[in-house]
């Protein structure tokens, strides 16, 4: 029958003692006609016993070295991605698997933390989310209610209130669409189509297109010097899509009669900088780290009534990662704010 690592060393340490005791009281009986202090009588058993306990702690702690092993290997292999430790038997074992379970704990506190961000994130969000809606569904109710109760067969109340329920409608469909885009953005389900295109001409298109929005507020739109071709590599319809919102947003916030100004910035041979600069309210310096985050808005009040889905910058802002480039924002309150971002110059 084969024993246990204990029971071995228990025996094994029996036998070592045993075989020191007797051999301790052979040699007292060879050296007892002899006239022998007491005190090498009584020192020869002792020093049998200590030399038998300390063979017999030495088997021991091997043993239990080669158990602790055991579980610090399960122990790291369970709570460190699987990996194997080559132990040396000479290594402190218990600093060891201390340094390395503190580590650990370290990982998984870092870990909790960026959950818990995660969901404080969700919460906001889904609390944006339906705060946006919210604001269209209750003015399309009330234009609805408004109409069952009679005023449909009122000429000139019926379809101004249908027309101020469509745009609740318009509302509505323009969040969900950016949502449905950020969200292709955010886990890489588009791909993009990079061509090589004149950013001077795209941004004078842009112009032409937002002019009539921009002689609302008489704001003019300009470069800020002549510019010769500057051609890019990237995805033509997506850098329009940045181009407009940038400029749309410093329409929105700029001031009466204000402007609107493009500058382009060589900043190595392969790159240009692209600025989009207004003269308007600009923006405190607290809300700039949060300015591209999705339903973030300055002013809260003003900015529902002005409109927008609340994603423009954020969606700006994955597309222009999507090019492998950066977007940034400097702005001081009542002086104005510029965006800027880079792209591949070809």
């Amino acid at each position: 029958m084969k024993l246990n690592r204990p029971i071995q060393a228990i025996i094994l340490g029996s036998i070592l003692m045993a075989a020191l005791m007797l051999v301790a009281l052979i040699v007292f009986q060879m050296i007892s006609s002899y006239d022998v202090s007491k005190f090498v009588f009584i020192a020869i058993p002792l020093l049998a016993a200590v030399l038998s306990f300390i063979i017999f702690s030495v088997i021991f702690q091997n043993f239990l070295n080669e158990r602790i092993k055991v579980i610090y290997r399960l122990i790291t292999k369970k709570k460190f991605n699987e990996k194997e430790y080559e132990m040396n038997i000479s290594e402190d074992i218990f600093n060891k698997l201390e340094e390395d379970t503190a580590q650990w704990a370290r990982t998984q506190t870092d870990q909790i933390a960026k959950l818990e961000e995660q969901a404080k994130f969700r919460r906001e969000f889904l609390g944006n989310l339906a705060h946006e809606l919210k604001t269209p569904v209750f003015s399309i109710q009330g234009y609805v209610l408004t109409l069952l109760e009679g005023g449909l067969e009122d000429e000139k109340v019926n379809r101004d209130f249908l027309e101020r329920a469509l745009n609740g409608v318009d509302r509505i469909s323009d969040i969900l669409t950016d949502l449905d885009e950020i969200s292709k953005y955010e886990f890489d389900r588009f791909s993009l189509k990079l061509t090589d295109f004149d950013i001077v001409k795209l941004t004078k298109a842009i112009f032409n297109e937002l002019e009539g929005k921009a002689e609302t507020k008489k704001i003019k739109f300009e470069f800020n010097k002549s510019y010769d071709p500057i051609v890019v590599n990237a995805d033509k319809g997506k850098i329009a899509q940045v181009l407009t919102n940038l400029i749309t947003n410093s329409i929105v916030y700029g001031n009466e009669e204000g402007t609107t100004t493009i500058r382009f910035h060589d900043i190595d041979r392969n790159k240009i900088l692209v600025e989009v600069a207004d003269n308007g309210l600009g923006i405190a310096e607290d809300h700039l780290p949060r300015l591209f985050e999705r339903f973030y808005r300055v002013d809260k009040s003003r900015a529902r009534h002005i409109g927008g889905s609340g994603l423009g910058l954020a969606i700006v802002k994955h597309i222009v990662e999507a090019h492998g480039e950066s977007i940034s924002v400097r702005s001081t309150e009542g002086k104005g704010s510029t965006f800027s971002f880079t792209l591949r110059k070809v």
